[in-house]
Protein backbone atom coordinates (compact mmCIF):
# COMPACT_ATOMS: atom_id res chain seq x y z
CA UNK A 1 0.00 0.00 0.00
CA UNK A 2 1.28 3.59 -0.81
CA UNK A 3 2.41 5.63 2.30
CA UNK A 4 1.55 9.20 2.02
CA UNK A 5 2.19 12.24 4.00
CA UNK A 6 1.00 15.37 3.83
CA UNK A 7 0.76 15.07 -0.03
CA UNK A 8 4.59 13.48 -0.65
CA UNK A 9 4.64 9.65 -1.27
CA UNK A 10 7.26 7.69 0.54
CA UNK A 11 9.18 5.77 -2.05
CA UNK A 12 8.56 2.57 -2.31
CA UNK A 13 11.43 0.47 -3.24
CA UNK A 14 13.13 -1.93 -2.13
CA UNK A 15 16.13 0.09 -1.03
CA UNK A 16 14.13 2.80 0.26
CA UNK A 17 12.36 -0.27 2.96
CA UNK A 18 15.71 -1.24 3.81
CA UNK A 19 17.23 2.08 4.59
CA UNK A 20 14.21 2.48 7.01
CA UNK A 21 14.63 -0.83 8.54
CA UNK A 22 18.50 -0.06 8.96
CA UNK A 23 17.54 3.29 10.71
CA UNK A 24 14.84 1.99 12.96
CA UNK A 25 17.61 -1.13 13.95
CA UNK A 26 20.33 1.22 14.58
CA UNK A 27 19.14 4.46 16.12
CA UNK A 28 16.37 5.58 17.81
CA UNK A 29 12.61 7.41 17.73
CA UNK A 30 14.18 10.47 17.64
CA UNK A 31 16.60 10.22 14.91
CA UNK A 32 14.25 8.26 13.39
CA UNK A 33 11.33 10.63 13.44
CA UNK A 34 13.67 13.19 12.82
CA UNK A 35 15.04 11.72 9.52
CA UNK A 36 11.14 11.33 8.13
CA UNK A 37 10.37 14.40 8.87
CA UNK A 38 13.40 15.62 7.18
CA UNK A 39 12.45 13.91 3.80
CA UNK A 40 8.78 14.86 4.17
CA UNK A 41 9.76 18.97 5.02
CA UNK A 42 12.46 18.86 2.07
CA UNK A 43 10.21 17.44 -0.04
CA UNK A 44 7.76 20.09 0.25
CA UNK A 45 10.63 22.65 -0.18
CA UNK A 46 11.34 20.88 -3.24
CA UNK A 47 7.90 21.03 -4.68
CA UNK A 48 7.44 24.68 -3.57
CA UNK A 49 10.85 25.97 -5.44
CA UNK A 50 10.16 23.66 -8.27
CA UNK A 51 13.50 21.29 -7.47
CA UNK A 52 13.32 17.76 -8.90
CA UNK A 53 15.38 15.66 -6.51
CA UNK A 54 15.31 12.00 -6.88
CA UNK A 55 12.50 10.81 -4.54
CA UNK A 56 14.82 7.56 -3.60
CA UNK A 57 17.81 9.53 -3.28
CA UNK A 58 16.46 12.32 -0.98
CA UNK A 59 14.59 9.54 1.13
CA UNK A 60 17.94 7.94 1.82
CA UNK A 61 20.17 11.19 2.35
CA UNK A 62 17.53 11.99 4.93
CA UNK A 63 17.26 8.60 6.18
CA UNK A 64 21.00 8.32 6.37
CA UNK A 65 21.97 12.03 7.61
CA UNK A 66 22.48 11.35 11.13
CA UNK A 67 23.07 7.99 11.81
CA UNK A 68 26.79 8.93 12.19
CA UNK A 69 25.86 10.43 15.54
CA UNK A 70 25.30 6.91 16.92
CA UNK A 71 26.90 4.59 14.45
CA UNK A 72 30.45 5.75 13.61
CA UNK A 73 31.90 4.23 10.11
CA UNK A 74 35.53 3.74 11.17
CA UNK A 75 37.63 4.04 13.36
CA UNK A 76 39.05 6.96 12.58
CA UNK A 77 37.24 10.27 14.08
CA UNK A 78 36.12 12.14 10.99
CA UNK A 79 32.87 14.52 11.46
CA UNK A 80 29.67 12.97 12.40
CA UNK A 81 28.41 14.31 8.80
CA UNK A 82 30.77 11.91 7.04
CA UNK A 83 30.27 9.06 8.94
CA UNK A 84 26.45 9.54 7.74
CA UNK A 85 27.82 10.31 4.23
CA UNK A 86 29.98 7.32 4.18
CA UNK A 87 27.38 4.72 5.82
CA UNK A 88 25.23 5.82 3.13
CA UNK A 89 27.38 5.33 0.32
CA UNK A 90 27.94 1.72 0.86
CA UNK A 91 24.58 1.14 2.00
CA UNK A 92 23.66 2.37 -1.81
CA UNK A 93 26.83 0.74 -3.61
CA UNK A 94 26.33 -2.74 -1.86
CA UNK A 95 22.74 -2.42 -3.39
CA UNK A 96 23.86 -1.71 -7.07
CA UNK A 97 23.24 2.02 -7.34
CA UNK A 98 25.57 4.01 -9.88
CA UNK A 99 28.92 5.57 -8.60
CA UNK A 100 26.72 8.91 -9.66
CA UNK A 101 24.13 8.30 -7.44
CA UNK A 102 25.96 6.97 -4.74
CA UNK A 103 27.74 10.27 -4.84
CA UNK A 104 24.47 12.44 -4.88
CA UNK A 105 23.58 11.15 -1.44
CA UNK A 106 26.77 11.61 -0.17
CA UNK A 107 27.19 14.97 -1.07
CA UNK A 108 24.17 15.36 0.55
CA UNK A 109 24.81 14.57 3.86
CA UNK A 110 28.09 15.52 4.41
CA UNK A 111 26.79 19.03 3.81
CA UNK A 112 24.35 18.83 5.59
CA UNK A 113 24.90 21.33 7.93
CA UNK A 114 27.12 23.80 6.07
CA UNK A 115 25.56 26.69 5.96
CA UNK A 116 25.14 28.92 2.54
CA UNK A 117 26.34 25.69 0.40
CA UNK A 118 23.62 23.32 0.06
CA UNK A 119 21.52 25.67 -1.61
CA UNK A 120 23.77 26.25 -4.58
CA UNK A 121 24.38 22.08 -5.38
CA UNK A 122 22.23 19.95 -6.68
CA UNK A 123 18.67 18.94 -5.59
CA UNK A 124 19.15 15.96 -3.51
CA UNK A 125 21.96 18.15 -1.77
CA UNK A 126 19.49 21.44 -1.26
CA UNK A 127 16.13 19.83 -0.48
CA UNK A 128 17.83 17.68 2.77
CA UNK A 129 19.37 20.98 3.95
CA UNK A 130 15.97 22.01 3.88
CA UNK A 131 14.15 19.91 5.49
CA UNK A 132 16.84 19.57 8.28
CA UNK A 133 16.50 23.15 8.53
CA UNK A 134 13.32 23.24 9.04
CA UNK A 135 12.47 20.55 11.30
CA UNK A 136 15.83 21.71 13.72
CA UNK A 137 15.58 25.66 13.56
CA UNK A 138 11.95 26.12 11.77
CA UNK A 139 13.51 28.00 8.70
CA UNK A 140 10.93 28.18 6.44
CA UNK A 141 8.19 27.21 8.35
CA UNK A 142 6.00 30.02 7.44
CA UNK A 143 5.89 29.11 4.05
CA UNK A 144 4.38 25.54 4.46
CA UNK A 145 1.04 25.04 4.99
CA UNK A 146 -0.14 24.71 8.33
CA UNK A 147 -2.54 21.49 7.46
CA UNK A 148 0.80 19.89 6.14
CA UNK A 149 3.41 20.11 8.89
CA UNK A 150 0.41 19.32 11.21
CA UNK A 151 -0.07 15.94 9.10
CA UNK A 152 3.42 15.86 9.25
CA UNK A 153 4.26 16.09 12.89
CA UNK A 154 1.33 13.89 13.73
CA UNK A 155 3.11 10.47 11.88
CA UNK A 156 6.32 11.56 13.03
CA UNK A 157 5.78 13.45 16.71
CA UNK A 158 8.27 15.66 17.60
CA UNK A 159 7.94 14.96 21.78
CA UNK A 160 10.96 16.79 23.37
CA UNK A 161 12.60 17.28 20.36
CA UNK A 162 14.77 20.53 21.44
CA UNK A 163 16.12 18.96 24.40
CA UNK A 164 16.52 15.35 23.45
CA UNK A 165 18.47 16.45 19.60
CA UNK A 166 20.62 18.51 21.53
CA UNK A 167 21.60 15.65 23.97
CA UNK A 168 21.98 13.41 21.34
CA UNK A 169 24.31 15.91 19.37
CA UNK A 170 26.36 16.08 22.39
CA UNK A 171 26.26 12.27 23.12
CA UNK A 172 27.50 11.75 19.85
CA UNK A 173 30.47 14.46 19.61
CA UNK A 174 32.04 14.77 23.20
CA UNK A 175 34.26 12.21 22.65
CA UNK A 176 35.88 13.15 19.25
CA UNK A 177 35.39 17.47 19.93
CA UNK A 178 38.42 18.21 17.67
CA UNK A 179 36.15 16.63 14.56
CA UNK A 180 34.23 19.90 15.55
CA UNK A 181 36.47 22.58 14.51
CA UNK A 182 35.21 25.16 11.92
CA UNK A 183 31.65 23.29 12.03
CA UNK A 184 28.44 24.91 13.99
CA UNK A 185 28.47 21.40 15.88
CA UNK A 186 31.01 22.97 18.12
CA UNK A 187 28.47 25.68 19.39
CA UNK A 188 26.68 22.30 20.76
CA UNK A 189 29.61 21.45 22.99
CA UNK A 190 30.73 24.80 23.68
CA UNK A 191 27.34 25.30 25.30
CA UNK A 192 26.70 21.65 27.11
CA UNK A 193 30.11 20.62 27.83
CA UNK A 194 32.07 21.95 30.73
CA UNK A 195 35.58 23.18 29.61
CA UNK A 196 35.38 22.36 26.22
CA UNK A 197 36.80 25.56 24.43
CA UNK A 198 36.58 25.48 20.56
CA UNK A 199 40.35 26.70 18.69
CA UNK A 200 39.64 29.83 16.46
CA UNK A 201 41.27 29.88 12.76
CA UNK A 202 42.99 33.02 14.16
CA UNK A 203 44.67 30.82 16.92
CA UNK A 204 45.72 28.35 14.15
CA UNK A 205 47.18 31.06 11.75
CA UNK A 206 49.21 32.49 15.19
CA UNK A 207 50.28 29.26 16.40
CA UNK A 208 51.60 27.65 12.96
CA UNK A 209 54.82 26.24 12.65
CA UNK A 210 55.95 29.24 10.39
CA UNK A 211 58.59 32.06 11.87
CA UNK A 212 56.07 34.63 10.21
Amino acid sequence: MTDIIAGVEIPGTVAAAEATEFLRKNTNPLIFHHSRRVFLFGSLHARDLDLRPDPELLYISAIFHDVGLSIPFSDAQQRFELDGADHARKFLRDRGFSRSAAEKVWTAIALHTTPGLPSRMGPETAATNYGVLTDAVGWGLDRLERDRTDEIVAAHPRGEFKKEFLRAFVDGLEDRPDTTYGTINADVLEHFVPGFRRTSMVERIIDAPWPR
